[in-house]
């Protein structure tokens, strides 16, 4: 006889249920945010103009353009955007601290993640760039973001922690998570990942709760991924030194993707997907630079709206 699931369990297999819509959603994110060609922002191979410049001896006579050289004094070259295919792993925590939803938003951490991944993937396969979810193989084509959404639905690891994989030197990753762990053990983790040579990004995904805290009175705060419980007679005298610690855990995650050379975006769930995703894909296109850390504003009402927050 069949036994029911549990609460977790059927928390966890909703995922697939839920792949269809959010696999929609991530196509409508991605016709939002951009059209085209997704290119590497430098010289070479391909058939999107990116810029003119003087005309050099060690240039050949073929990569002159004529009609631009007739208006000036110089020769000018005209150069095209290198647009070879690249390869971009994708990670998804889907562990159970990423099925939190407060009040204060409209998904859950691990739908907005998903739908993130999903929307990149579908922007880069259009640009004919090669994705895939880490530790798989990588998928070219239209075709691309659904075979990353049915590999997300066959995941059954519980790991808050990327997993160890061999990639290919000049890749890139995306990885989205709440990034919660201990910073120690995620650092160990993500040094191997860039010894091999890979360039990552880090897209932290929070509940807008997770970062203001907004609960009063007693409250019970209960562990997504255990048993531990603590009740909290006024959990508002809790809020400044909860914040100043996960301001202190966020400085120590920066600080370590600049040491790798990677970048760091925070994204909470009651912003649009839209945000995150143009940010994360100027960043793959070299567009932008500014990796810096600006704290959100405050949910409206809380005290930390009056300067509480740090």
């Amino acid at each position: 006889m069949l036994q029911p699931f549990s609460g977790e369990e059927a928390e966890a297999h909703g995922l697939a249920a839920r792949m269809p819509a959010l696999l929609i959603e991530s196509q409508r994110v991605a016709h939002t945010v951009a059209h085209g060609t997704h290119g590497r922002r430098r010289a070479g191979p391909g058939e999107t103009f990116w810029q003119f410049r003087h005309f050099d001896q060690n240039d050949a006579r073929t990569g002159i353009d004529w009609r631009r050289s007739a208006s000036s004094d110089h020769l000018f070259v005209r150069e095209r955007e290198w647009e070879a295919a690249h390869t971009v792993w994708l990670w998804v925590d889907l562990s159970a601290s990423m099925r939190f939803r407060s009040s204060l938003a409209p998904v859950s951490k691990e739908n907005r993640a998903v739908v993130l991944a999903l929307s990149l993937a579908e922007l880069l396969a259009r640009g004919g760039e090669r994705v895939g979810v880490l530790g798989g193989v990588p998928f070219t084509g239209r075709a691309a973001a659904r075979r990353v959404a049915e590999v997300l639905m066959g995941d059954t690891a519980e790991g808050s922690l990327p997993p160890n994989a061999k990639l290919s030197r000049f890749s890139e990753c995306l990885l989205f998570s709440d990034f919660l762990e201990p910073v120690a053990a995620t650092t160990e983790r993500l040094e191997t990942i860039a010894g091999q040579g890979v360039r990552g990004h880090l897209i932290e995904v929070l509940d807008p709760a997770e970062e203001t805290l907004p609960y009063t009175g007693r409250t019970e705060f209960a562990s997504s991924e255990g048993r531990d419980r603590v009740i909290a007679g006024r959990a508002e005298t809790l809020r400044a030194r909860y914040q100043e610690r996960l301001k202190r855990h966020r400085t120590d995650l920066i600080e370590l993707t600049q040491r790798l050379g990677w970048s760091f975006l925070l994204h909470h769930t009651d912003h649009p997907p839209e945000e995150a995703v143009l940010a994360v894909h100027n960043r793959l296109a070299g567009l932008e630079r500014d990796y810096r850390y600006r704290p959100p504003k405050p949910a409206p009402g809380s005290e930390t709206e009056a300067g509480r927050q740090p």
